[in-house]
């Protein structure tokens, strides 16, 4: 299955169990319609329905309990978490939005110690509650160096907590808020829980004009017992950074499921529309549109889907997830928001309209690229990464693809957050040297272009200090990951070599844009200049290829999700 369809529901789940409540959440969606799901959205309508489903259904309960504290069908399994949020983005952000922030605010509390508030935080999903993550701070964005919440002592065992969080998903009903801050008294880091309803609790008002409540939150003198204590000290710190990195994994599943959605609806607007004596969809520029779209929503999945492997088989020893996992937020993130404005330029002003789903899509796509950090932030830790990658690889066993239905334990003991610059990596070039075809040959020439940029001309000591400088080599480096892990996956999915080559062929204009970027910066010497202009060259063109991919992959799925256009 390249894209989700809803009415085609062909997952390989490995138990019945999940087969069924996946489809019991499709149901849902599809039975409450577009229309009504538009409705809400405009109304600003928070998601009580679809919480009380979930709640009647134990979908939290049995997604987000890690074995051995809930259901005999409870388990943290990191592939059924990404499908149920490609599933629910699909019908919009509202809906992934409520499980996404529920993530992060368990996240802390199972990879806390306390072993009494994960047996009390197992039994709230059981009741179908939701939960939060209280990090973000007004003044301080980003910056959690800078945190302001406090935690005070005032007897033994007894704590008062007293600051503000801003841009708190869920802040309005959440039975735990992981609140992170530090001890009034040490200065050391430390993450509480704190209850929505408690009358210290004070939700100061929704933050954003959407469907989603996106809290500012106080606590005035918030009583705190040690019972409420996940974890102080270092371990709070490394819970904090740890929790980022499983769960904004999920943001990069939610733009493929929006963005194929608007896809489907795009499609079928085009392909039955006439303008000049002619279907929309005969258009050469349409079609290139179109095709475009198509292939960078496949490469989204192949790639997206063959780093759950690396996240699921993920040790102390295996960390390379941490690049792969960026990536997943940042990169995919950017090519849903890139195909879904792809996309309006061809429905133009039928993506304004207020009955299509397309609206949804186009107000929310751009959200998803700046949520658990922004593309710069992920794309500085990404570059971390660069040398070892490149020049430096390593021997691993060879991972297989990971469905089974079972505890990703390790995401709760991922160790302290760092020693990222001793990360390796098994060689990319043992996957891009299992296709030969004219586009990833092409493509191949790029990557050794770039590589002999870095090799003879790298960056100085002002340049290796200018972010700006950094980010632009990034993007380049980016791709040489997107493309290995593309292909990777994609003897799994069975995909043609015609659509191999089609992705390729943007993947080398991609690369040619980043190196055009890398060429532009003002402090390039001119051998830095003529170097980034050798990794520029334009795609193997293949007419024959492009029509069967229009035809066999693109104006195929014409008709096959109807949205009531």
């Amino acid at each position: 299955m390249l894209l989700f369809n809803p009415l085609k529901h062909e997952l390989d789940y490995a138990d019945p169990k999940t087969r069924e409540m996946m489809q019991k959440v499709i149901d849902f969606f599809e039975n409450k319609g577009l229309e009504k799901i538009k409705s809400d959205w405009h109304g600003k309508v928070w998601n009580h329905d679809f919480v009380d489903f979930m709640k009647e259904n134990q979908v939290f309960a049995t997604l987000m309990t890690p074995a051995g504290y809930g259901n005999g069908d409870a388990c943290w399994d990191t592939w059924r978490n990404s499908v149920f949020a490609e599933i629910t983005c699909f019908y919009g952000i509202t809906y992934w939005y409520t499980f996404q922030v529920s993530m992060l605010g368990l996240v802390p509390v199972w990879t806390g110690s306390n072993e009494a508030l994960k047996q009390k935080t197992a039994a709230l999903l059981k009741e179908g509650r939701v939960f939060a993550f209280g990090l973000s701070e007004k003044e301080h964005g980003a910056d959690i160096y800078a945190s302001e919440m406090k935690l005070s002592p005032v007897a033994d065992g007894a704590y008062l907590g007293n600051g503000r969080k801003y841009y708190i998903g869920n802040g309005n009903e959440a039975a735990i808020t992981s609140m992170f801050g530090k001890m009034a008294d040490t200065g050391e880091y430390v993450f509480f829980a704190a209850d929505s309803g408690h009358e210290a609790y004070e939700c100061v008002k929704n933050t954003v004009n959407e469907p989603n409540y996106v809290a500012e939150i106080a606590l005035h003198d918030y009583p705190v017992t040690d019972a409420d204590i996940m974890e102080r000290g270092p371990k709070a710190w490394d819970n904090m950074l740890n929790t980022i990195n499983v769960c904004k994994f999920n943001l990069g599943f939610g733009s493929l499921g929006l963005a194929t959605h608007a896809f489907y609806e795009a499609l079928d607007h085009a392909a039955n529309r006439n303008l000049y004596g002619r279907p929309v969809t005969d258009f050469p520029h349409v079609r290139q549109l179109f095709v475009d779209s198509y292939c960078r929503l496949v490469a989204m999945r192949l790639f997206s889907d063959r780093a759950i492997d690396y996240m699921r088989s993920a040790s102390a020893q295996d960390r390379r997830y941490l690049l792969y996992n960026p990536m997943v937020k940042m990169k995919v993130t950017g090519q849903g928001e890139q195909v879904v404005r792809s996309l309006h330029e061809i429905i133009a002003a039928k993506g304004f309209e207020k009955e299509p789903f397309f609206e949804i899509a186009n107000h929310e796509a751009g959200m998803l690229p700046k949520l658990e950090g922004t593309i710069h932030v992920n794309m500085a830790l990404v570059v971390k990464f660069m040398k070892n990658f490149l020049f430096e690889p390593a021997q691993y066993p060879e991972i297989g693809k990971r469905r089974e239905t079972a505890d990703d334990t390790f995401l709760f003991d991922q160790g302290p957050a760092r020693g990222l610059g001793g990360i390796l990596f098994h060689d990319y070039r043992l996957a891009y040297a299992t296709v030969d075809t004219p586009n990833v040959e092409l493509f191949k020439r790029q990557i050794e272009a770039f590589r002999c940029l870095l090799l003879k001309s790298g960056p100085d000591r002002v340049q290796a200090k200018d972010i700006d400088y950094l980010l632009a080599l990034g993007e380049c480096f980016c791709l040489v990951v997107y493309g290995q892990l593309i292909l990777e996956n994609a003897p799994y999915f069975k995909v043609e070599e015609n659509l191999i080559e089609q992705i390729f062929d943007f993947m080398v204009r991609d690369m040619s844009a980043c190196a055009l970027n890398i060429f532009g910066k003002p402090s390039n010497t001119d051998a830095q200049r003529e170097l980034a202009m050798g990794i520029i060259r334009a795609p193997v063109p293949g007419p024959a290829r492009f029509d069967n991919v229009w035809q066999q992959h693109v104006f195929a799925l014409k008709g096959q999700y109807h949205t009531g256009l």
